[in-house]
């Protein structure tokens, strides 16, 4: 495993001459967002050696350098699911080569359902901790001590800094921000009305089918991690509706804005 993630690290070096601190998971709600990017050096996933390729509509397949506002970054544009079928060394493969490359900073973002009853679709969820409810854990099996702790704390899976920035940012700006729990689960279905009530009793407020396995990596690597949701439909008791991917990318679309300014401004302003 060793050999192999040096290996993709050692490829993308070849590449890119200034390697930047700071990495972002362009998901759902923040694809836009590729368009701030300047200077920027596309690498397919299809070149990377041992790089897996996304297979969902709407995701893309390129890494890409450059700089957002006046710092430089690594933007993922395509992420991997394991409802694809990938395990989840591979679906979190990609974070084990960002720790290599020197990343110190991780930024995601995704699509999610809403069960708490005060959020409205369109509403961005920074993420505040999470529920595992993915039947395989990222960290099975033997562990490298060259890549964390084989029993990794997990009391700030997100980084409260950085929660504190994005409240004050969105504050500044005059944009409506929700926190909360995000629970992931392995999809690929939507959830039942029983599936989104059960997930509120236990303790959650959106719930999606990535980002947790991507974090815990992160975390187990010494990544700081900020996390932030799109609320794109509503489980809650009473007013869970049908829904659809093309429904869940066009309400991501229309929340795209909002969240690239938040997250635009909260890149720029921490110090690494």
């Amino acid at each position: 495993m060793l050999e192999t993630i040096n290996q993709t690290a050692d490829y993308i070096r070849s590449r890119v001459s200034d390697m930047p601190k700071t990495a972002i998971i362009l998901g759902t709600g923040l694809g836009a967002l590729v368009d701030h990017i300047e200077d920027k050096q596309y690498i397919p996933y299809s070149e990377i050696p041992n790089f897996p390729v996304s297979t969902v509509e709407g995701h893309s397949g390129n890494l890409i350098f450059g700089r957002l506002g006046n710092k430089r970054v690594m933007a993922m544009q395509g992420r991997f699911h394991f409802y694809e079928g990938y395990d989840m060394k591979t679906v979190t493969f990609p974070v084990r080569v960002m720790k290599a490359l020197g990343i110190k900073t991780l930024f995601v973002s995704n699509a999610a359902g809403g069960m708490n009853p005060e959020f409205m679709i369109g509403d961005i969820m920074i993420i505040t901790d999470h529920i595992n409810l993915f039947p395989e854990h990222p960290l099975r099996g033997k562990n490298y001590n060259e890549l964390g702790a084989r029993f990794p704390d997990m009391s700030e899976a997100y980084s409260r800094r950085l929660i504190n920035h994005a409240f004050d940012i969105a504050k500044e700006k005059g944009i409506r921000v929700m926190q909360g729990v995000y629970v992931g689960t392995q999809g690929p279905t939507f959830e039942t009305p029983a599936e989104y009530k059960y997930f509120h009793i236990i303790g959650g407020d959106a719930v999606g089918m990535s980002t947790v396995p991507e974090v815990i990596v992160a975390r187990h690597a010494g990544i700081e991690v900020f996390g932030v949701s799109v609320i794109t439909d509503l489980g809650v008791e009473g007013i869970v509706e049908k829904v659809s991917h093309e429904e869940v990318q066009k309400a991501a679309q229309s929340a795209q804005p909002k969240m690239m300014e938040i997250m635009t401004e909260l890149v720029n302003r921490f110090e690494e």
